[in-house]
C-alpha cells in the first residue's frame, strides 16, 4: 500500500514539474504556485491515506457511530 502512495507521489511530482516548466516558459503569472500547492496537497492526501487507511477509516466509523448512537 505504501508503494502505491510513493508511486502516486512521484507521478504527481512529475506532473507538477512539467506544469511548472510549461508555465515558466509561457510566463503566465502565479499559476505555477497554486498548481504546485494543489498537486502536492493531493499527493500528501494519497500518501497519508495509503499509510494510515485503517486508522482513518476506524476514526471515521467511531465518529459516525457516536453521532448515530447519540453519545
Amino acid at each position: 500500500m505504501l508503494q502505491v502512495g510513493v508511486k502516486m507521489m512521484a507521478a504527481l511530482n512529475s506532473v507538477a514539474e512539467n506544469l511548472m516548466r510549461r508555465v515558466r516558459e509561457d510566463e503566465r503569472g502565479d499559476v505555477p504556485g497554486w498548481v504546485m500547492v494543489t498537486l502536492m496537497t493531493a499527493g500528501i492526501v494519497v500518501v497519508l491515506w495509503a499509510v494510515a487507511e485503517e486508522a482513518i477509516v476506524g476514526m471515521f466509523q467511531r465518529a459516525m457511530d457516536s453521532v448515530v448512537k447519540g453519545g
